[in-house]
């Protein structure tokens, strides 16, 4: 009973700090591109529906030079960006990472924020985290939430699609966990067949958020298949509370 008392207040706390802001005085700029193997234009459609679902306020971008244009950014609060593997001019960089630390929120899910652009360590110490391998490619693998606002009343589920190994930051707010097994794999683009038993039982995030200048950082690694969100419920649930959070 007691813990159910708790969770309650818990939760109450939650949506007052989360779910009480004005959505509908929010403006929200959706960035994606790059490589389509992750159909960000199928990402795109699903949080634009689910921003006119909250009445917030949106404008969608494929053209990266929109970041060197600060006079832009700043009337959103937040920057959805879904774009793998593709590059930045350094304006483009300094205009993005300007905006972020002056207060816009940026957030997004798997290779679309932590896959972007490998040769910007600038981007990267922004975003907390650079993708470097999913060994095994697709297989079945436990998310782990931990205690966070954002993870209140999740569940810990089972997923089949890429399990992200990330180079990351221990700076970020670690909100979500999986533990890799150590199979045998092929790395991309080689005949080379590894067995990996140094990663076996290695702890990686999932989810994290954190804090750049004035600015809030959220990702989630899953999201391969941007259906994998309508699969796990509560995958969506963060993602759209990581949302939240991120343009508060």
């Amino acid at each position: 009973m007691k813990k159910n008392i708790k969770f309650f207040i818990l939760f109450s706390a939650f949506s007052l700090s989360i779910f009480s802001q004005n959505l509908n005085e929010k403006k929200v700029l959706i960035m994606w591109g790059g490589w389509e193997g992750h159909q960000p234009e199928l990402f795109v459609e699903q949080v634009k529906n689910w921003l006119e679902s909250e009445a917030i306020e949106y404008a969608v971008s494929n053209d990266l030079n929109d970041y060197a244009n600060f006079e832009f950014l700043s009337k959103f609060n937040l920057i959805i960006q879904s774009v793998t593997m593709s590059q930045l001019t350094n304006d483009q960089e300094f205009g993005l990472l300007k905006a972020i630390s002056g207060g816009i929120g940026i957030a997004g899910a798997h290779g679309g924020l932590a896959d972007s652009f490998r040769n910007k360590t600038n981007y990267q110490f922004m975003i907390g985290g650079q993708w470097v391998e999913h060994p095994g490619k697709i297989k079945k693998f436990k998310v782990n939430f931990l205690e966070d606002e954002l993870t209140i009343g999740l569940e810990d589920f089972e997923i089949e699609t890429e399990q992200y190994y990330m180079h990351y930051d221990p700076n970020i707010e670690i909100i979500a966990t999986t533990k890799f097994d150590g199979e045998p794999f092929s790395p991309n683009n080689s005949d080379l067949i590894l067995n990996p038993t140094w990663i076996e039982n290695v702890v990686m995030p999932v989810a994290w958020k954190k804090r750049y200048g004035k600015g809030k950082v959220f990702y989630i690694s899953i999201g391969h298949n941007p259906e994998e969100f309508k699969i796990h419920h509560d995958a969506w649930t963060l993602l759209t509370r990581g949302f939240k959070w991120a343009m508060k």
